[in-house]
Order: structure tokens, then C-alpha cells, then sequence
């Protein structure tokens, strides 16, 4: 049995921001500190990634543990009143992301996931240095041009040699 009525859980559901919550600001605010410029909820983009970072092609996603159903995770149950609701619910937004990951990545972007749950207490400071470990493997991925050393058997002169000999 609910504990509220219809009219305060009505109000309590409206409260729910899904734009601007304290863990996306958190990641935003690391990033902003650490020298990352980003572009927030990308219309432009699939799923409109909660961070854009378009010089390293990377879209973050920071997800509630509730909302997008992060198994494992003790901030994510299944409430006991309309289980049926709250499961399909909650199947549905876990297949939306992946569409629209799988969406992203067919774009050339790359998609990181930040659970709401990774931002709590000791673990936030390890979570954040990741994620900038990540951007800057990717960055450096995406870049880098491999050097091949040419085969002993052909000859290569020098740049200012003439081609006759």
C-alpha cells in the first residue's frame, strides 16, 4: 500500500528534474575544473547525451540507478505497489539507451556511462579521474597515426638528394 496519496505522489513524480540533477552536475562541474569544454543535452545528437564533448567525439551519459535500472545497485528495487508499471518501465528506458548508444556508435561517437551511485561518497573522486582517463585515451586513440618503417629492400632517399645517381 502506498503511503501517499494520489495528489502527493503525483507531486512527488513532478518534482523529478531529468535535466540539471546533482550527479550530472558533478561530472559537469569535474570536467569544467580539468580543462573538458562540452556542449549539455545535445539536441542535435540520439537520446540527447547528457554531455557532449566534440573534440573527443564522446557522449556521457550520468544515469540514475533507479531510472535506467542499474542491477546490483542498492539505490535501484522495484517499488512494491504497480511492480507490473515500474518493470515495464523501467525495460523500456534500458532499451531506449541501448538504441540510442547503438545509434551513437554507428555515428562514430563514443558513449560512457555514469551511474549515479559511482558519484557517492569515496567512490566519486576514483569514478571522475576514470572518466578523464578515458577521454584521454580516446582522444589519443582517435589520432594517433601509425608509423611504419619502410622495408629494408626499397631505397629512400634523403630529401634533398636528387632521384639520379
Amino acid at each position: 500500500m502506498d503511503r501517499h496519496s494520489a495528489s502527493q505522489r503525483h507531486n512527488n513524480m513532478a518534482a523529478i528534474k531529468g535535466r540539471d540533477t546533482k550527479p550530472e552536475l558533478v561530472v559537469r562541474r569535474y570536467l569544467w575544473a580539468h580543462g573538458f569544454r562540452y556542449r549539455v543535452n545535445s539536441p542535435r545528437l540520439p537520446g540527447h547525451p547528457d554531455i557532449v564533448l566534440r573534440r573527443y567525439r564522446t557522449c556521457v551519459f550520468v544515469n540514475g540507478c533507479f531510472w535506467h535500472g542499474h542491477e546490483g545497485c542498492k539505490y535501484y528495487r522495484v517499488p512494491r505497489t504497480n511492480t507490473d508499471f515500474w518493470v515495464r518501465k523501467i525495460a523500456r528506458n534500458q532499451e531506449r539507451d541501448r538504441q540510442e548508444q547503438q545509434e551513437l556508435a554507428r555515428m562514430g561517437w563514443h558513449c560512457v556511462t555514469v551511474w549515479e551511485c559511482e558519484l557517492k561518497g569515496e567512490r566519486r573522486e576514483r569514478t571522475l579521474e576514470s572518466l578523464v582517463f578515458t577521454l584521454n585515451h580516446i582522444y589519443l586513440q582517435d589520432r594517433s597515426t601509425p608509423y611504419r618503417l619502410p622495408d629494408e629492400d626499397t631505397d629512400i632517399g634523403m630529401a634533398a638528394e636528387s632521384d639520379t645517381k
